[in-house]
């Protein structure tokens, strides 16, 4: 368990965390962030596109569960009802209490997980602290300049990052 913000894998987005990327790394669960991950903010039901990347992961038999810190009443319940995935919503991340909840309540351990979002401070932080491997993705939006500031942060760590996808 590290409290280091360096990824272990950077990928331009989630579409690029393939089956078989994810079983050359041993992974057999894999949780994802909600916002700016799965689909921008301004999103409540996930597109085509999202439910069949999906359903090929789960075709491979790669376990999905949503960890989101989104505290929007219904959003992230109806996105993970639509996504036929468990979930974790007000998570607290880059605490690692609810990526370890998950694990318990799924049977799984460190060595076979990882998390993917978008945020180094808050998704990275929370895989690194729980042992598990940490995949940044590439925000979708940067819809204000809180977020372009905070990303620009996060370049020299994204750039650290261990593996890179392009």
């Amino acid at each position: 368990m590290s409290f280091s913000p360096i990824p272990r894998l950077v990928v331009p987005d989630i579409f690029a965390i393939t089956p078989e990327l994810l079983q050359q790394k041993g992974i057999t669960f894999l949780c994802l962030d909600l916002d700016n991950t799965l689909s921008p903010y301004s999103e409540d039901l996930p597109p085509r596109r999202v439910l069949d990347w999906m359903a090929a992961l789960k075709a491979a038999g790669i376990t999905l569960y949503m960890i989101s810190n989104s505290s929007k009443s219904r959003r992230a319940d109806d996105y993970a009802r639509a996504c036929n995935i468990p979930f974790i919503k007000c998570a607290g991340k880059p605490s690692p209490k609810a990526l370890r909840a998950a694990m318990e309540q799924m049977g799984k351990q460190p060595e076979e997980t990882a998390l993917a979002g978008d945020q180094i401070f808050t998704d990275g932080l929370a895989a690194n602290r729980a042992g598990v491997i940490s995949i940044v993705v590439r925000p979708m939006v940067l819809k204000n300049l809180f977020f372009r500031i905070r990303y620009g942060i996060e370049q020299p760590f994204r750039a650290l990052g261990k593996e890179r996808l392009k």
